[in-house]
């Protein structure tokens, strides 16, 4: 007789019961190998070793597999629709993370130290990172609405367990990630490059530095070099930096996609008896499912991914029930909400992220943003050795205890080394000295600069560049133009930046532009565009962070933002003057 599958399975009241079990083993675990939790991190362990291993096995003798992957989709889905949401919000920040992750000593190197090929290279991607991006993001959302409407269950189970597995690998990649680990790298350089004589000379003196080559035109190199470790997986874009304080750590976002995969998992393994969701279902799935997303955005300080999931399942539905012989189906659906995601992404790259979480948003004091960072605080331990059984044993230095042991007395013990035990961690200020505009002495004279943090600094001739830092920071009110990159900027608004720009001097507010650019390009801008505003030099990757248009107008009061224009919603003259200037 065929087994006939229930949500209820033999007995619902066990089997919730069995769920619930399931999900705090998960939890406990967790916590297990949380630093946090270091004390009763063994029982922890054993707990939750202990209630997943009877609960999975209850959940299959009373067959509430169904059940517990209904959970699972509620839960796999809500977050999937959510993290890509917050990517998808400012898909620019993560095709920065994951061209951190292409560069040559990132995670290329996991590949050039396990199989001995230090010629291998992910930069190629670098150029692609945007529509990696996009496309990750619309994948996830995708994926998070068939989970919760039981669609094509087979195909997105498979296409989530992928994902999850690469993920995780990404995730492990972070934590893991020795900066000290030294890997070999083979670089090729043109004879003619200055570096090429260089790297000959180096390799008579350097033993980490070998000539594998040498040619006419090319000079082929191996180098041992240390790994650019990320700190930061990305996972949820600057979401959770902006809204909670802090990133997860490397460590975190392991556990958080170990734990996804155990999810993804039950859905895996269940999908044979997944069927498409009835009405009821339908109802009971997206009221769960909503109530995580509602979870995470409360979390994440912004609630339109309710609206947007809620758009998204509903729009799937109508496909479903009118879409007709070619669109009613799920591939219909899945055409719908990546049209939805993909106007989404084309506003947030057109214009500015809906919910910009950076520390130069509207409504930010960057005098605050300055100071937010937390010195970190550590305690140094003493370790000894048991020289018969191998036991270690840790003592806080100053402590009583390591005082009142006299272990250093004891012959079976002796002193191994010293560690640090990160107590408080450090967390980095939103703003650092990253943002420092300057200028050198020497341009001063040619912009007429009449700012008086530069006045009072030009009799000093000991002084070569001049930073208005705190000059942004102090004045009473100040325009910024923000642009990245000068050659791949979008200048077809100038005539309004000038007009803006002509207002602010008549009303005696400075007017300055920063830019990451060399000397040379940046008097050819003034000169091709006849732009008479001083522009200052800033780090690129500050300005990355300042915005995502390039360019991009702020209007700063005391030290807060109060104005954010990017290029295509640059303000006409008048109302510029009307909203800022009066």
């Amino acid at each position: 007789m065929k087994e006939i599958h229930t949500i209820p399975g033999k007995s619902l009241l066990l089997n919730i019961s069995f769920v619930c079990l399931n999900l705090a083993g998960v939890v406990l675990m967790v916590l297990g190998f949380h630093d946090n939790f270091e004390e009763k991190a063994f029982l922890f362990r054993v707990l939750g070793t202990i209630l997943l291993l009877l609960s999975t096995a209850g959940l299959i003798v009373f067959r509430g597999r169904l059940l517990m992957s209904g959970v699972a989709r509620v839960l796999v889905g809500g977050l999937f629709i959510v993290s890509g949401l917050v990517k998808a919000n400012d898909p620019v920040g993560f095709s920065y993370k994951l061209e951190e992750y292409f560069e040559d000593g990132a995670l290329a190197f996991r590949i050039k130290s396990w199989f001995s090929a230090p010629e291998f290279s992910l930069e190629f991607f670098m150029d692609y990172a945007l529509m990696l991006s996009v496309l990750i993001c619309i994948a996830e959302i995708v994926l998070g609405v068939l989970t919760i409407l039981g669609g094509k269950i087979k195909l997105v189970s498979y296409a989530m367990l992928l994902m999850m597995l690469f993920f995780t690998f990404l995730t492990w990649h972070t934590a893991s990630c020795d900066s000290f680990q030294k890997f070999t790298d083979r670089d090729t350089y043109a004879m003619s490059d200055p570096i090429a004589v260089l790297k000959r000379a180096e390799a008579e003196v350097n033993t980490e530095l070998t000539i594998v080559s040498e040619a006419s035109s090319v000079l082929v190199v191996d180098e041992l070099k240390m790994p650019q470790c990320v700190d930061d997986c990305g996972c949820f874009g600057d979401a959770m930096k902006g809204s909670v304080g802090r990133s997860l750590t490397p460590k975190e976002s392991l556990w958080k996609d170990i734990v996804l995969v155990y999810l993804v998992g039950w859905i895996f393994v269940t999908q044979f008896i997944i069927k498409r969701n009835t009405r009821k279902e339908n109802r009971v799935f997206i009221t769960a499912s909503m109530l995580v997303i509602l979870f995470f955005s409360w979390v994440f300080g912004w609630y339109f991914p309710v609206f947007f999931g809620l758009a998204s399942v509903f729009g799937s539905l109508w496909f479903l029930n009118a879409g007709g012989r070619y669109l009613g189906n799920y591939y219909g659906s899945t055409l719908f909400v990546s049209g939805l995601c993909g106007v989404l992404v084309w506003y947030v790259l057109s214009y500015l992220p809906l919910k910009d979480y950076r520390a130069y948003a509207v409504g930010s004091n960057l005098i605050e943003k300055m100071n937010d960072g937390v010195e970190g605080e550590y305690e140094s331990l003493l370790v000894y050795k048991n020289k018969k059984t191998g036991k270690t044993v840790e003592f806080l230095a100053s402590s009583t205890k390591y005082r009142s042991s006299k272990i250093w007395e004891d012959k079976d013990w002796v002193y191994d080394s010293m560690i640090q035990k990160e107590i408080t961690p450090t967390r980095i200020p939103s703003i650092t000295n990253q943002f420092n505009p300057f200028i050198g002495t020497d341009e001063v004279g040619a912009y007429e600069l009449k700012l008086d943090s530069v006045a009072l600094k030009m009799d000093d001739p000991s002084i070569t560049e001049i930073s208005i830092r705190d000059y942004v920071i102090n004045a009473e009110k100040i325009v910024l133009l923000s642009s990245k990159s000068l050659d791949g900027a979008n200048w077809g608004n100038l005539k309004k930046i000038k007009a803006i720009q002509k207002a602010c001097a008549l009303k005696s507010v400075p007017f300055v532009m920063i830019c990451s650019a060399s000397r040379e390009r940046i008097n050819a801008f003034r000169k091709k565009y006849s732009f008479t505003a001083p522009i200052f030099v800033n780090d690129e990757t500050e300005l990355k962070a300042i915005s995502r248009s390039n360019p991009t107008i702020l209007v700063i009061e005391n030290a807060v933002v109060v104005g954010k224009y990017p290029y295509r919603s640059t303000p006409s003259k008048e109302g510029f003057i009307t909203k800022h200037l009066d």
